[in-house]
């Protein structure tokens, strides 16, 4: 994509209000847009980015044998009144309609499995869904990260008994922490013991450790595991240790061992008229786009991992009004499209140098191929990747064999 076609453009100053790095970063770089508060629009450049996120959850959703489905946003307040849960301060009402904006999706699932699930033959099965959620949220902040619409993966399992959800419970963990790794937040994401256990004493979170965060969670250092303050007593649960490390964190997942709190009121039961067991499982799609540029920013802007970048390249013309330059970067330009990079072009003839090469650090691409004359000079191009102080020059004919082994 050409730099000069995209309809947004970078912003020099902060946004007045916004004090989140998240926030920030995002809508200078041209990421999003605040229509209001907790209210945010995915510009070209930040959809990208949320495609990929969704891409890798769905992978690792998909190889647990979950099935994707998409539920409706509007709520008939029949099927929250059989769980008594209709009056929550979550759920945004529809005036004079009975009718609510779905915030998280159990009273939807379990009656439509109920049309499915007719005899234990059928049991398991996982369904999930990336979807719009609307959340009635009094202190919509920090960007990103505390939302009143926004972009979640929730899943839901249905099992014969315990033993069966608890094998898939851990199975789920795993498959979590393969969305971590794969957004490079694995080192600095832990397993957290949380309140808000429904059939167990605790439930369990995902947390991403950055100054940013709203929690707080004491870190085992012996066997790794976290507790949220809410639930902390001052040792590990898991194995005793005293030897606990307080840190800020965003909660980035959450995992629940639901039982029969659901399927007991919609009459989802077993040949042997015995409730389901069920579990449900939440990733927040938006809040790791916002996390990610917490966590991994540096004070130039923003520092994606290459999973999730919006290009993989970042082709930047220094002409000087050198016609030369200009012929020669869209000829690179071209050659690069056509071996299958991603590449955003910064062809605009407005911008000098350095606003271009601090733009280029705003954004964030993972690696930044410059074209100038004194590149030219020696027929090179030079590279420099985001997170490098150092540069080095490829020769020309040189450069697609270097991109294929370094991309």
């Amino acid at each position: 994509m050409k730099q000069s076609h995209l309809f947004t453009k970078t912003q020099k100053e902060n946004p007045a209000g916004e004090m989140s790095i998240n926030a920030q970063y995002l809508i200078r770089a041209g990421f999003v847009d605040k229509l209001s508060s907790g209210i945010y629009t995915l510009l070209p450049l930040g959809l990208r980015v949320v495609k990929k996120i969704q891409d890798i959850v769905r992978e690792e959703m998909d190889a647990l044998g979950a099935q994707e489905l998409l539920m409706p946003s509007l709520h008939p307040k029949e099927v929250w009144e059989t769980t008594g849960r209709w009056d929550v301060e979550e759920m945004y009402k529809i005036a004079d309609e009975p009718y609510g904006l779905g915030w998280t999706h159990e009273e939807i699932i379990t009656p439509l499995m109920k049309r499915f699930l007719l005899s234990n033959k059928d049991l398991p099965k996982a369904a999930y869904q990336i979807q719009t959620k609307f959340r009635n949220e009094p202190r919509a902040k920090s960007g990103l990260l505390r939302g009143r619409e926004f972009i979640m993966k929730d899943l839901y399992s249905f099992h014969e008994n315990q033993d069966d959800l608890d094998d898939y419970y851990e199975r789920v963990k795993e498959a979590y922490f393969n969305v971590y790794r794969r957004l490079g937040l694995g080192e600095i994401t832990f397993l957290t013991l949380a309140s808000g256990g429904t059939f167990s004493k605790y439930s369990h979170e995902f947390q991403t450790i950055t100054d940013a965060g709203e929690d707080i969670i004491y870190i085992c250092h012996k066997c790794k595991l976290a507790t949220n303050k809410e639930v902390a007593d001052g040792k590990c649960p898991l194995c005793g240790s005293t030897d606990l490390e307080e840190k800020k964190a965003i909660e980035v997942g959450n995992i629940f061992k639901l039982g029969t709190k659901y399927t007991a009121p919609f009459n989802l039961v077993t040949q042997n008229n015995n409730p389901l067991i069920m579990g449900c499982y939440g990733i927040g799609i938006t809040r790791l786009l916002g996390t990610v540029v917490e966590a991994l920013s540096d004070t130039k802007g923003i520092v994606w991992p290459k999973s999730i970048a919006p290009f993989a390249i970042h082709l930047v013309q220094i002409d000087g009004g050198n016609a030369e330059v200009v012929e020669k970067c869209n000829e690179i330009y071209e050659i690069l499209q056509k071996e299958g990079f991603e590449v955003l072009y910064d062809n605009r003839s407005e911008k000098t140098a350095g606003e271009k090469l601090n733009d280029s650090d705003l954004i964030g691409i993972p690696l930044r191929l410059v074209v100038s004359q004194k590149t030219l000079s020696v027929d090179g191009v030079e590279i420099k990747e985001r997170t490098s102080k150092e540069a080095s020059l490829v020769k020309i004919n040189e450069l697609v064999n270097y991109l294929k082994k370094n991309v």
